[in-house]
């Protein structure tokens, strides 16, 4: 299974401006630059790289620990995770941190770590970001 995502870049770094499209569709034409990578910590100018990995992530690892939770006999009622990735100029992205909320009926808080933990170790999106360290503050709620 593959996927594929095109990006199109015109002029220097700083000055520069891109575009990014996706297969789905979901991104067409979607902008990107320095500005909105380096410098608008709002996120209102554009996306950036380390946003679209971080989307990636949360989703990933939602829909493995929801495959873990109902092999259990615990389906989710909800999973609200967020990731956040963090770069650091000059040296490059240094982790992402997922954080956690689960709505699962019936299923004690030391089996949830647990799968969450294992979820985080088995998520496809983990595995690929294994040269950053990944971590996960997991909680019912």
């Amino acid at each position: 299974m593959d996927r594929t995502a095109t990006a199109v870049w015109k002029g220097n770094l700083k000055e520069g401006k891109g575009t990014l499209d996706s297969q789905s569709g979901t991104l067409k034409g979607t902008p990107y630059s320095f500005k909105a990578r380096f410098e608008d910590e709002s996120g209102k100018s554009g996306t950036n790289p380390e946003e679209l990995i971080a989307a990636a992530h949360a989703g990933c690892y939602a829909m493995q620990l929801s495959h873990f939770l109902a092999e259990n006999g615990t389906p989710a009622a909800e999973l609200d995770a967020k990731a956040v990735v963090t770069l650091v100029p000059g040296t490059g992205i240094t982790g992402s941190a997922i954080t956690l909320v689960g709505k699962v009926p019936g299923i004690d808080a030391a089996k949830f770590k647990e799968l969450a933990e294992k979820a985080k170790a088995e998520c496809p999106v983990s595995k690929a970001l294994g040269a950053i360290k990944v971590s996960l503050d997991a909680r019912l709620g």
